[in-house]
C-alpha cells in the first residue's frame, strides 16, 4: 500500500431549490438583496484599485464602513458584514488571476536562463506591494488588472450564525434566515437531500423565475500519496480528454456539441426570416406583425432547450473528468487550450482557411467547462493539475521528440510511415513537456520552435552517423517540413 503524506477535503457546492414562502417574505428578501447590491457596488469601487492590492478581505469592512453605514441602507450590520467580506474575496481572487497574467509577461520579456535572476527578484516583488516601487512592474499591473466593478443585486450571504436549519420531512427543509428587522426571521421552506450548514448563498435566478440556496458540501477526505503517478492529458474537441495512456473520455462530446450547434444555426436563420416578416408586416399589418412577435420570436422555448444542452454538454465533460481520475491521487500535465489560438477562436488559424461553420462548432466547445472540470476532480482526488506550454505539442512525434512527422486529422505519420493516434501523440508529448527544462510554460512560440528544430537537427546528425539510409528517409521529410503555428 502506498505511503499517504497528506489528505484532502472533498467539498463540491450544492444548488437546492426554495419551494414554499409567503409573498411578504418574497418582497422582503428581493429589497435586501436591491440593498446589499448598493453594498456591492460601492465595496468594490473602493477595495477594487491598486491602492487596496493585497488586502485582508477580514479587514474589508471597517474600511468600508467608513464611508457607507449600515443605517443609511437600513440594513442589518451583519448582513452587510459578510456581503463586504464576500466581494473581497472576489476582488482577492482578481488580483492573484492578475499576478498570474503578469508573471507571463515577465517570462516573456526576460527570456533565457541568463535573465532567471531578474525573473525570480521581479516575481518575489509582485507577491507583495513592493512592485508598486517598481516602474515596469507597476506599469504590467495597471494594464493587466481592470478595475472591478458590480452589478449583482440578486443574493444574500448568510454566515452559521444568520439562520437556522430544520428538517421537516425526508428532503424537505425549513430555514428561518435573518431579514430586515431585528428579531424577525424570515421562513423558506427548501427541497435538499441534506441538512443545510455553514456559509450559504440566497440567489434569485432572474431567468428561471426562482429562489435558490447554494451552499458547500463535504465529502470526506482524499489520501495523497508519496509518489503520484504522471499523466499527459490531451483536451479536444472529438474526445474531451485524451490521457498519455492512450485512453479516450468523453468520446460523444464533439457529437453532442455538433448537434447542438447545428440546431441552434438552423433555428436561427429560421429566426431571422420570422424577423424579416414582422418588419415588413409592421406597416402593412400590425396585428398580423404583433401576433408573430409574441407566437414565434420570443425566447422562453428556445432558453429551455439551451439549458438543457449544455447540462447535457456539463455532464459528458465531468463524467469524462471522473473517468481520467478513477479515484487514484496523480499529477497532470495539461495544456490551458488545446492551440495557442483557441484564446480567441474568433482570430483566423494561421495557415488555414477559415470557416465559418467550424469557428461556429468551436465556440460552442465550452473550454473553460473543462478546465474547471478537471480542476475540480483533481481537488477530490488530491491530484495537481500543472498547465505547460502548449506550442507544437500535436506537431512533434513522440518517439523522437522532433519535428520529423505530419498531423491529418486524426492520424499522426512519423517520417518511417507509421501512423500514430494524433491525440495519443500529443498527451505523451504533452507528458514530456512537463518534465522538459528547455521548454518552460511562459516561453513563447518562437522559443520552442528553435529548440525543437536544435533537437531535429541533433537526431539528423545521429541517424546520419548510425544508419544512412534512415538518414536519406528523415531527409525527405526535411525537404516537405511544414511548420505550423
Amino acid at each position: 500500500m502506498p505511503r499517504k503524506v497528506g489528505a484532502t477535503k472533498k467539498i463540491s457546492t450544492q444548488v437546492v431549490p426554495v419551494v414554499g414562502m409567503t409573498k411578504s417574505v418574497e418582497l422582503e428578501l428581493l429589497q435586501v438583496m436591491k440593498k446589499l447590491g448598493i453594498v456591492r457596488s460601492e465595496s468594490y469601487n473602493k477595495l477594487g484599485s491598486i491602492s487596496h492590492w493585497g488586502i485582508d478581505w477580514k479587514k474589508a469592512y471597517p474600511e468600508v464602513r467608513s464611508f457607507r453605514t449600515p443605517e443609511s441602507l437600513g440594513l442589518p450590520s451583519k448582513l452587510m458584514e459578510w456581503t463586504v467580506s464576500d466581494t473581497a474575496k472576489a476582488i482577492t481572487a482578481s488580483q492573484a488571476a492578475c499576478t498570474e497574467a503578469v508573471i507571463k509577461k515577465v517570462y516573456k520579456r526576460f527570456p533565457g536562463k541568463d535573465k532567471q535572476k531578474i525573473r525570480k527578484e521581479l516575481c518575489k516583488q509582485l507577491k507583495t506591494l513592493a512592485f508598486l516601487d517598481s516602474p515596469l512592474l507597476h506599469r504590467l499591473v495597471r494594464k493587466e488588472f481592470q478595475r472591478g466593478h458590480s452589478w449583482v443585486k440578486n443574493q444574500i450571504v448568510y454566515q452559521q450564525g444568520g439562520y437556522k436549519c430544520k428538517r421537516l420531512s425526508r428532503n424537505t427543509y425549513q430555514l428561518e434566515i435573518a431579514g430586515l428587522r431585528r428579531g424577525k426571521r424570515n421562513r423558506i421552506v427548501v427541497r435538499s437531500n441534506r441538512k443545510i450548514s455553514g456559509q450559504i448563498r440566497l440567489i434569485h435566478h432572474q431567468l428561471l423565475q426562482r429562489f435558490e440556496i447554494h451552499f458547500l458540501v463535504d465529502y470526506g477526505t482524499a489520501g495523497i500519496p508519496a509518489d503520484r503517478r504522471s499523466i499527459g492529458v490531451d483536451k479536444g474537441y472529438t474526445e474531451a480528454f485524451y490521457d498519455s495512456d492512450g485512453q479516450a473520455h468523453g468520446k460523444d462530446l464533439g457529437k453532442v456539441a455538433t448537434k447542438k450547434s447545428d440546431r441552434i444555426c438552423a433555428k436561427n436563420r429560421n429566426r431571422g426570416k420570422l424577423w424579416a416578416l414582422h418588419r415588413k408586416l409592421e406597416k402593412m399589418s400590425p396585428c398580423k406583425s404583433a401576433r408573430i412577435l409574441e407566437n414565434n420570436l420570443t425566447r422562453k422555448t428556445e432558453n429551455r432547450r439551451y439549458r438543457k444542452n449544455q447540462s447535457e454538454l456539463t455532464a459528458i465533460i465531468g463524467a469524462a473528468s471522473k473517468s481520467l481520475f478513477k479515484g487514484e491521487s496523480l499529477k497532470v500535465f495539461a495544456v490551458r487550450e488545446a492551440w495557442p489560438t483557441a484564446l480567441d477562436l474568433t482570430q483566423p488559424i494561421r495557415n488555414k482557411r477559415q470557416s465559418k461553420a467550424v469557428s461556429r462548432k468551436l465556440n460552442s466547445w465550452m473550454k473553460g467547462q473543462m478546465r474547471d472540470s478537471l480542476q475540480k476532480w483533481a481537488d477530490w482526488t488530491g491530484s495537481v493539475v500543472t498547465e505547460v506550454q502548449p506550442s507544437y505539442t500535436s506537431q512533434i512525434d513522440s518517439v523522437t521528440g522532433t519535428l520529423l512527422g505530419k498531423r491529418s486529422g486524426d492520424s499522426f505519420t512519423r517520417f518511417n510511415g507509421v501512423v500514430l493516434q494524433a491525440d495519443h501523440n500529443a498527451a505523451k508529448n504533452i507528458l514530456d513537456r512537463g518534465i522538459d527544462k528547455e521548454i518552460t510554460r511562459y516561453m513563447n512560440k518562437t522559443e520552442v520552435q528553435a529548440v525543437l528544430l536544435r533537437r531535429t537537427a541533433r537526431f539528423l546528425v545521429r541517424s546520419y552517423r548510425q544508419n544512412k539510409a534512415a538518414f536519406m528517409v528523415c531527409r525527405l521529410w526535411v525537404k516537405g517540413l511544414k511548420l505550423y503555428d
